[in-house]
């Protein structure tokens, strides 16, 4: 499984923006999917995932009613909806594939390349 991520850009704060991840492969859609941020000097951390088979979502806590996790498995992409964007959402967002649920920086089995979402105060 390949990922493209796309979708990020400079937004102000109170915006939203639509985050897409591209996935190739005929088994996507046997892939729990989630998505990941880094913000500059600080580790990767969870954001959202949804289950493969039963569009199950899960959000970190801070994420809950602003963030949005979607996927189309027949155009084999996952989305992430961010509304009401914070500074503090700066960073780069990653999407991944696990075979596990949810999914985790450590058991991630493939890692989109990342978008940069800025959020401007």
């Amino acid at each position: 499984v390949q990922l493209q991520a796309s979708g990020g850009g400079l937004v102000q704060a109170g915006g939203s923006l639509r985050l897409s991840c591209a996935a190739s492969g005929r088994t996507f859609s046997s892939y729990n999917m989630g998505w990941f941020r880094q913000a500059p000097g600080k580790e990767r951390e969870f954001v959202a995932a949804i289950r493969w088979n039963s569009g199950t979502t899960y959000y970190a806590d801070s994420k809950k009613g602003r963030f949005t996790i979607s996927r189309d498995n027949a155009k084999n992409t996952v989305y992430l909806q961010m509304n009401s964007l914070k500074p503090e959402d700066t960073a780069v967002y990653y999407c991944a594939a696990d075979r596990g649920y949810p999914p985790t920086v450590t058991t991630a089995n493939y890692w989109g390349q990342g978008t940069e979402v800025t959020v401007s105060s």
